[in-house]
């Protein structure tokens, strides 16, 4: 830190109690002047030398012997070193008080009128050859301004530390010598840029946001002044302003917010928010990330911020949504909706999303034989999938309503989600915490997925999951038995013509079961006769297994209903073919009615869920 020593006598104040200063001199003091709650035992001519205040005020008051300073800058710690400095006591000026003594000294007019050398003279040389040339100096001097004000903007204080202050942000790396703060992830704790340091290490050392720690201390209308000035000179990248309203904001926010909070310091949060949105740099692409942008918006919400500042934040954050976490987007809801997050909130952001960007299934193109994604397309997919975790977070809440749940899900395009397991454990999480859903509703929310774009462990455990619909699992069971047989490679190339349903037809299970029946049986064959290898060489599992009338080992419990279901689909196969040639008009899924109620029953009985 810059200093200066002022005057060349030893220090002769004295106090008595609180409120009495005094000067300890073989001359009695002939002037007492008032400055605030403290009285100050004088001599007349040191203080008449150097200020033309002091020498019109004791010149008009004649005989008496008492002067009220009303307003004075500083108070009585300035008015001790104005003193000090009349009777050529040693004063030590610094960044913590050279902004009160230029006040004080103003407002006792100690000008070069009055005499050669005075007290200004000297502060505006220390201010101009020291401290704005420092860089932590400057900052310390410009917090020191909001309590001289209107003094310190009237002396241009204030201007000349923001504009050094600015300056200096937009120095080179490589060409700092000075000393700053940073203490964020990617440093060493505490780390202090020292001078002298090798012009490597400093190129190394030193990163584009090096500054933004340090004046986080400044108050809210100061930073905001410096963060105008620095984005003014267009030399500041985006992100780097972006990364010093988060800092700030850290340090000035709290990690919760409470209703209880009185009104002036929810005032205080609400001032700071709509300011640190105004703040946020134009470059929409780059700037602020989305995780930050979603914090402020979570706070604005809980200390009621202007719509349009809002509205605007909204904005921002649909334009980069697609980089949020699924974290990010659990904002508390707000009287008098109901629910435990704001579902409302995130439906917004997300069709301004896609009303941002002209999205369609037909980004692709072609390279060396290979179908390459468009950026906008993997944009969107990945916030097909950040939704889909938002849609599992969100299932857990009892009062999360089914339209809400749907609505949201499709606002996703279909190309947008290439594969449906989050949707799968969505709707699962759906299921086992709203167990009072009638049949309609279960249809509705299940019907949201396809299961062709389930892969194979999803559909396993579909396949076990007693909370789906029966038809669901049906379903399951045999699209897996179409991939095993068709290949996942070729199923994978028609992706895009099954992407176009997302329902299955009683017509396109019968037409696909013509083909896939035989593979069914023959496979159902083959677990028969291992099964009874298996029988004959494991005597010693005999009391972990029973045999069928038919002589059939009964597989594993996950084995064996997997089969079941099989079987039954089979079943139900042979016997529409047959009533096919007899005219009969049955669904490839339907059974027998006299088998309906014992098969369906049992099925059901053994279907459970590995959630």
């Amino acid at each position: 830190m810059k200093f200066m020593k002022l005057g060349s006598k030893p220090d002769a104040f004295q106090a008595h109690g609180k409120s009495v200063r005094y000067v300890a001199s073989e001359l009695e003091t002939d002037v007492t002047i008032n400055v605030g709650e403290v009285k100050f035992n004088l001599h007349k001519f040191p203080l008449m030398s150097k200020s033309n205040r002091l020498l019109m005020l004791l010149s008009q008051a004649g005989e008496e012997n008492e002067i009220d300073m009303v307003d004075f800058p500083g108070g009585p710690k300035a008015f001790e070193i104005c003193a000090k400095f009349c009777y050529g006591m040693i004063v030590t000026l610094n960044a913590y008080n050279v902004v009160t003594a230029r006040c004080a000294a103003e407002y006792l007019e100690m000008t070069e009128d009055v005499d050669r050398g005075n007290l200004i003279f000297k502060i505006e040389v220390f201010l101009n050859s020291s401290i704005f040339h420092s860089w932590k100096d400057s900052i310390i001097v410009l917090q020191t301004t909001k309590s001289l004000l209107p003094w310190s903007e009237d002396l241009k204080i204030v201007g000349s530390c923001i504009d050094s202050i600015a300056s200096k942000t937009s120095v080179d790396p490589a060409s700092i010598t000075w000393s700053y703060t940073y203490n964020r992830k990617l440093s060493v704790p505490d780390k202090i840029v020292e001078e002298g340091m090798n012009f490597r290490d400093k190129i190394d050392s030193v990163p584009k946001d090096w500054w933004v720690e340090d004046i986080c201390e400044l108050d809210i209308d100061l930073y905001k002044r410096v963060m105008i000035t620095v984005k003014s000179k267009g030399r500041m990248d985006g992100q780097v302003i972006g990364e010093a309203l988060k800092t700030y904001a850290v340090r000035w926010l709290p990690d919760s917010f409470d209703d209880s909070v009185s009104d002036a310091r929810t005032w205080r949060y609400r001032y700071l928010v709509e300011n640190l949105i105004c703040l946020l740099p134009p470059d929409k692409a780059a700037g602020c990330s989305c995780s930050f942008l979603l914090k402020l918006l979570k706070f604005a919400i809980l200390v009621g911020i202007d719509d349009s500042a809002r509205e605007y934040l909204v904005k921002r954050i649909s334009l980069k949504l697609h980089e949020a976490s699924v974290k990010d987007l659990l904002i508390l809801a707000r009287p008098p909706q109901n629910t435990l997050y704001d579902v409302e909130l995130i439906q917004c952001i997300v069709s301004r999303s896609l009303m941002h960007g002209k999205y369609s299934q037909d980004t692709k193109h072609e390279e060396n034989g290979d179908f390459i994604l468009g950026h906008e397309h993997v944009t969107l997919m990945n916030v097909g999938k950040l939704i889909d975790g938002y849609l599992a977070e969100i299932a857990y809440d009892p009062n999360l309503t089914i339209s809400s749940f749907v609505d949201l899900s499709r606002s996703i395009p279909e190309f947008a989600r290439p594969i449906h397991d989050g949707l799968y454990k969505a709707v699962d999480i759906y299921l086992k915490e709203h167990l009072s859903m009638t049949k309609a509703e279960k249809k509705k929310i299940c019907g949201l997925m396809d299961v062709k774009k389930l892969t194979t462990d999803a559909s396993t455990h579909a396949a076990q999951n007693e909370r789906l619909p029966l038809r669901v699992v049906v379903q399951v069971l045999f699209f897996e038995q179409v991939r095993a047989a068709s290949g996942v490679q070729a199923l994978s190339n028609n992706a895009r013509d099954t992407s176009n349903s997302t329902t299955n037809t009683d017509e396109e299970l019968e037409k696909t079961a013509a083909d896939g029946n035989k593979s069914l049986i023959k496979q159902m064959s083959r677990m028969k006769i291992k099964d009874e290898d298996f029988l004959k060489n494991e005597k010693l599992r005999k009391k972990n297994s029973k045999i069928t009338k038919n002589g059939v080992q009964l597989l594993p419990s996950r084995s064996k209903r997997i089969f079941d279901r099989l079987w039954v689909v089979a079943r139900g196969h042979v016997e529409n073919r047959s009533s096919e040639t007899s005219g009969s008009s049955q669904s490839p899924t339907s059974i027998a009615p006299g088998d309906t109620k014992s098969i369906g029953s049992s099925s059901r009985q053994r279907r459970h869920s590995i959630s």
